[in-house]
């Protein structure tokens, strides 16, 4: 009996607790394996290449790098203290960092419910190629294409209307939905008994995939002529690609959609962390070793473009499900034991793909759970998500679901993702303590600042597609220096200390509270928890790239997004991606403006914490539970009093 409750402990583990109640990951690893898990997936090994291929060249790293040093890390580091720091998901963290963006935290939570209900159809398709690769000889030989487009996607193409598009195909295809309901299964596998029971699965779904892509990458780099596609990978130059826009919206929405910024699950994961973990060092680990695996994952599908010959100049531009669903298994074909690496690539896609998945419906799950988790277990949770989820998916699982899934993704990865993480790069940094910045130096002062940074990138980026790229980046320069100089001499002159450089003069003194104090307050109180001990601190740089550098060039790549629209105004699939991408846009504006209105998702014996006005540069003591226990007595003295 005693090695039968070994077992089933083993299996489905009990979730250690923090001081303050909240469950806690298991050990740092179980943490840093499931958060990995949530940004490695399919699509490092068949969206990352497929990118590369369609900019090839040593000239795609440079927009690559200077993405991930400049947007990926700084955000990521952001994402992580928030959630250790503030003991929430992204809803309650945001809210704690300011009340008026609980908005930009109910966003981020959903993004990841939007994107995971259509991420399970991909893992469906997989499915089907893993069934099939058990036949021999493999029933995809000499008819590739026919196998996806008749076996697999069985969509039903659309047809030209008097204005719209239409679409004839409705029915629901009933493998694809088998497939569905068999891969939420295994995703509330993953979930349904909290973080123990996710970091004991994040061991399976990235440890055995990473076993499994070893292999694939010595087999495939081994291929006859794979050195000629491994050439055009990282031995090829082409220079004058860097001047074209196209390359950098790639490259970051690339390194958004893989280090998987924006979601929240970095949030909502880290939120069940131990309070005094090394944030900072968790996210720079976060974002190398992503970058690392599908950089060198990568050599494995260019040893197949190798071998099949493919190259830019005799193939079109090629999509990730191209290279997952079509190159590779037209090179697995002509390999000895075909069979054999047909069921190692799709189960290694199959299973990496599931790492992805949970981590977003965890996000779903740590909302509920923070505001009425004191009504409903996790178990309850996760089963009504999966469920739920599953019924929303089948309009997936029909014949228009290929081209449906097309039209909602283009608008979220393209729109909404790199809106939530301006969002969080420019509110974090500007609305913080804000209080302190409007107090010190004028109403009249505040609004001019900050009027020219946000108004210089809005106008910036308008002129610059009205009129010329030039022209925008005069105007939004333009705007932010007259506007940076007015406020600077309408301020009046703070009386609270500055760092030494800012002290010398009182013009630099109202430069440093409007244009750095925010940000650097939010740095200093982070790091008040998050940099204990040995821990590695939030640089004193962090703050002013994400205001004045990861900010206005996420604007920029926002708007290359609409003029795109104008070309797909007469589709439908299209038109409905672009309306749940804007009704999430909206989520962020009414929170900003009328943030009583999102108190109904935050417990309310809570609402107050973290939001009480302070001293200018008093660092805030760390939040636990004596903050929240505190909170709670106020809201029952508040209550008394009425």
């Amino acid at each position: 009996m005693d090695t039968l409750k070994k077992v089933g402990n083993w299996i489905i583990p009990k979730n250690p607790k923090a001081e303050d109640g909240r469950d806690q990951w298991p050990s740092r690893t179980a943490f840093l394996v499931a958060a990995v898990g949530g940004a490695v997936g399919q699509g490092n090994i068949i969206r990352y290449p497929s990118q590369v291929f369609n900019n090839i060249g040593l000239q795609w790293f440079i927009p690559y790098l200077i993405c991930i040093i400049i947007l990926a890390i700084p955000t990521l580091i952001l994402e992580v203290a928030i959630g250790q720091v503030y003991r929430g998901g992204t809803t309650t963290a945001w809210n704690r960092v300011n009340r008026r963006l609980t908005g930009v935290g109910f966003a981020s939570m959903l993004v990841s419910m939007t994107v995971v209900v259509y991420f399970g159809i991909i893992l469906v398709w997989i499915s089907i190629y893993f069934r099939h690769s058990f036949t021999s000889p493999l029933p995809w030989t000499g008819r590739v294409n026919e196998f996806y487009n008749e076996q697999v996607l069985r969509a039903v193409a659309p047809e030209q209307g008097d204005f719209y598009l239409t679409y004839p195909g409705t029915s629901l295809i009933g493998e694809t939905v088998g497939w569905s309901a068999f891969v939420w299964f295994c995703i509330w596998l993953c979930m349904c008994n909290g973080v123990a029971m996710t970091g004991r699965a994040a061991y399976v779904t990235m440890g055995i995939p990473t076993i499994m892509t070893i292999v694939l990458l010595g087999r495939c780099t081994s291929l006859p002529n794979a050195v000629d596609g491994i050439k055009l990978y990282f031995a090829t130059w082409n220079g004058d690609q860097l001047a074209r826009g196209q390359i950098w919206q790639t490259a970051c929405g690339q390194v958004f959609f893989s280090t998987g910024v924006g979601f929240g699950y970095y949030t909502a994961y880290a939120s069940y962390n131990a309070k005094w973990a090394n944030a900072v060092q968790d996210a720079v680990i976060l974002v190398c070793f992503n970058s690392c695996f599908e950089t060198i994952a990568a050599f494995a599908v260019f040893g197949v473009v190798g071998y099949l010959g493919i190259n830019p100049d005799n193939t079109p531009r090629l999509g990730s499900f191209e290279i997952g669903f079509l190159t590779y298994p037209a090179a697995i074909v002509a390999m000895p034991g075909a069979n054999f690496w047909a069921v190692l690539f799709f189960l290694t896609l199959l299973l990496l793909g599931i790492s992805s998945t949970y981590p977003m419906l965890d996000v779903v799950a740590t909302f509920i759970l923070d505001r009425w988790g004191q009504k409903v277990s996790r178990f309850t949770v996760a089963t009504c998500l999966c469920v739920i989820t599953f019924l929303v998916s089948l309009i997936y699982c029909t014949e228009f679901g290929y081209y449906l899934l097309d039209g909602v993704d283009r608008w979220i990865n393209n729109l909404t993702l790199v809106f939530v993480v301006w969002c969080e790069c420019s509110f974090s940094t500007t609305v913080y303590r804000w209080r302190d910045v409007f107090l010190q130096t004028g109403k009249p002062a505040f609004i001019s600042w900050n009027f020219g940074l946000f108004g210089g990138q809005i106008i910036g980026v308008v002129v610059g597609h009205c009129v010329s790229p030039e022209a925008g980046a005069g105007a939004g320069f333009g705007i932010f220096i007259v506007s940076t100089m007015l406020a600077a001499l309408i301020a009046k002159t703070p009386d609270a200390d500055v760092p030494s450089f800012w002290s010398r003069s009182s013009i630099l003194k109202r430069v440093w509270f409007l244009g750095f104090y925010s940000g650097d307050q939010l740095r200093r109180d982070l790091n008040a928890t998050v940099a204990t001990g040995k821990n590695w601190s939030i640089p004193v740089f962090w703050a002013p790239l994400l205001r004045y550098i990861s900010a206005p060039i996420l604007a920029i790549v926002f708007s290359f997004a609409y003029p795109e629209f104008y070309t797909l105004r007469n589709d439908p699939v299209y038109i409905f991606g672009f309306i749940i991408a804007h009704f999430v846009l909206a989520c962020t504006a009414f929170g900003f403006l009328l943030p009583r209105y999102m108190d109904v998702f935050i417990t309310p014996e809570t609402r107050k914490v973290g939001q009480k006005d302070y001293a200018p540069n008093v660092v805030l003591e760390p939040m636990g539970g004596d903050d929240v226990e505190e909170a709670k007595i106020e809201e029952h003295e508040t209550k008394a009093e009425r």
